[in-house]
């Protein structure tokens, strides 16, 4: 009995260890799944509602799939929030600023955020309720400009080139109100944050504003602005940017590829009717 006993317990052990060995080679055998052919490489974009969202949503609902290419947009109604999530990598890119402010927020918060792509020039308008003509501005009337630094120089380099100050000529588009050299009709410059201008109008004879809030608060800056920047030269195209380093990213550059398209082109030509300007293509 006992020699009995010990065989059917090797038996056994022999019958489990045959049995782990043939499922781990089925198992070894079995090929990784690989991504299925035509999967669309995913891209999550941060950008300001009007008028990046709805380019990015134009592309997203017309082009990206053909293209192999699936964006996800996430609306920032400020200018601090989508940098910082960039950075902090909940996003792949973000499109809602130009160039130099992107220069600026690199500096003041040690961040190394890049440019990729140049899509669109946004015009900085001046708009009132109450007035039809820059001429009819009258003696100590508030004038409300953005705070951050490129945008605040900016709304000041528009007021001076219709007349209503002058600027240190070393300012350039820096400027700051301590650089206002004259102010001959004694205006309140006040600083603001960007997104509460349109809002804050009906408290001001003026205010300057950046493109994008002006469209977002029901003003057509091609009809509506006392005063439009020059598209000439104009240092301020809205960009695409990206984490320094992901500049490659295949998806990235689907995106570039789209953003940049005659189709994106011609959308936003008719849409905006002049309001805002593709910065690409012929």
């Amino acid at each position: 009995m006992k020699n009995l006993s010990w065989k059917s317990v090797l038996v056994v052990l022999v019958l489990v260890i045959i049995t782990s060995l043939a499922l781990s080679a089925c198992a070894s055998s079995s090929p990784t799944k690989a991504a299925e052919p035509g999967t669309l490489l995913k891209v999550k974009v941060g950008a300001s509602p009007v008028p990046h969202a709805e380019i990015l949503a134009y592309i997203r609902d017309n082009l990206a799939a053909a293209a192999g290419l699936e964006i996800e947009i996430v609306e920032f109604t400020d200018y601090v929030q989508p940098n910082l999530a960039l950075n902090d990598g909940l996003l792949d890119a973000n499109f809602f600023q130009h160039l130099p402010y992107l220069e600026d927020f690199n500096a003041e918060r040690g961040t190394d955020l890049v440019s990729v792509a140049n899509v669109h020039i946004e015009p900085l308008g001046i708009y009132s309720r109450t007035l039809k003509d820059l001429a009819a501005v009258s003696d100590g009337a508030v004038v409300l400009i953005p705070n951050d630094a490129t945008n605040g120089g900016r709304a000041l380099n528009l007021l001076a080139a219709n007349g209503l100050i002058t600027l240190k000529p070393e300012a350039g588009f820096k400027a700051t109100l301590d650089d206002i050299l004259t102010n001959p009709k004694n205006l309140k410059i006040t600083e603001l944050e960007a997104a509460q201008l349109v809002r804050s109008l009906e408290d001001a004879s003026l205010a300057v504003i950046n493109g994008n809030y002006a469209l977002e608060g029901g003003l057509t800056p091609a009809k509506d602005a006392l005063a439009l920047e020059s598209s000439q030269g104009n240092p301020y195209v809205n960009i695409l940017a990206v984490r320094r380093g992901n500049e490659q990213n295949p998806g990235i550059l689907k995106l570039i590829s789209l953003l940049n398209s005659p189709e994106v082109k011609n959308y936003i030509e008719s849409h905006y009717a002049g309001s805002v300007l593709p910065a690409f293509g012929d």
